[in-house]
């Protein structure tokens, strides 16, 4: 959850209930059983939580559930008291074995990077910015092959993720991955996130790819009228995207 640690301390307990329901709900209405009642595969974070789910319900955790949470948690700022802060969530997605009947290993500390990378901040801050978003999700590259690239995600597809770089600073972790928030194109992601500056949250993430659609060189993007301006460079090709971001 976005901001946790600066809720005052009366207001914490009945925020991360209001969560709890929020999660559970909508668990429910797509057809997943939650993990409190199997031993060990719910651990509580604080400002947040760790679900544990067969891996028979990879694909279900991509699509439909990240659409239907984000709805959810737009529904509950609509109704929340005013003095209730808003739930903004961070959201990691990957698969691997664990040992039981305590749920160990690898996957766990790597779900953890996951959720603590640049990347998912940086996704987060543009979409409660830019979108007034409450949900960003990002998706280990192996999760990602084996749900929205093996074709059982029949509302997501490729399109929609950004492809990029999840890192955690301090930390030797780098692997690829998949940036997913609702409502936001890859392109208007990558345009947003790649010009947050230093120390704004944003940190390193990966270049938009260089292709027929994305040449090499610079990129100017102008959000408001321009009278008597002059923009010096090479340009080769101009292309003017009226669509709204």
């Amino acid at each position: 959850m976005q901001g946790y640690s600066q809720i005052p301390e009366a207001k914490m307990a009945p925020v991360r209930s209001d969560l709890d329901d929020v999660l559970g709900n909508v668990l429910a209405h797509v057809g997943l059983q939650g993990p409190r009642g199997r031993p060990g595969a719910f651990k509580d974070t604080g400002d947040g939580a760790i679900f544990v789910m067969p891996a028979k319900d990879i694909a279900r955790l991509v699509d439909p559930l990240l659409e239907h949470l984000h709805q959810a948690l737009v529904r509950y700022d609509h109704e929340r008291l005013a003095s209730a802060p808003a739930i903004r969530l961070r959201a990691a997605v990957h698969v691997g074995p664990l040992s039981l009947p305590a749920h160990r290993g690898d996957a766990i500390n790597e779900v953890c990077r996951l959720l603590d990378s640049q990347i998912v901040r940086a996704g987060l801050t543009v979409a409660r910015e830019h979108r007034g978003g409450y949900l960003a999700a990002v998706i280990s590259e192996t999760a990602f092959r084996r749900t929205v690239r093996a074709g059982r995600t029949p509302k997501l597809e490729e399109e929609q993720f950004l492809s990029t770089t999840a890192r955690v600073d301090g930390k030797a972790f780098e692997e690829p991955c998949w940036l997913f928030v609702p409502q936001m194109t890859p392109l208007a992601l990558s345009s947003l996130i790649n010009r947050e500056p230093p120390g704004s949250g944003g940190g390193a993430t990966t270049p938009m790819p260089s292709g027929p659609s994305n040449p090499p060189g610079a990129v100017f993007q102008f959000n408001g009228e321009m009278t008597d301006t002059t923009v010096i460079n090479k340009v080769g090709t101009m292309r003017i995207d009226r669509r709204r971001i």
